[in-house]
């Protein structure tokens, strides 16, 4: 005799906590020395002048300033153009 009613198997449980990626500072907004601007996965946005990259692709401000995004042509290995977002602080 069970003590205990038998339950089903639960499936789809093991959600991950979310990454909240994203612009953090958006064009025109003032950065201090430190800031995360962007976070990313992968170098979808490119850093620009005072702007440095982490090991997770995330970009932060090295001087006091203003943000600023820009776009910028670059040429790959195989002659292909692209164009390519940049940061910069100002």
């Amino acid at each position: 005799m069970a003590s205990t009613k038998a339950g089903g198997t639960a499936k789809n449980l093991n959600t991950s906590n979310p990454k909240y990626l994203g612009v953090k500072l958006a064009d025109g907004a003032s950065a201090r020395i430190g800031n995360v601007i962007v976070r990313q996965r992968g170098t979808k946005i490119e850093a620009g002048n005072n702007v440095k990259v982490g090991h997770d692709h995330t970009l932060f401000a090295m001087k006091d300033g203003t943000v600023r995004f820009r776009s910028m042509r670059k040429t790959a290995f195989t002659g292909a153009i692209s164009r390519k977002k940049v940061v910069d602080v100002i």
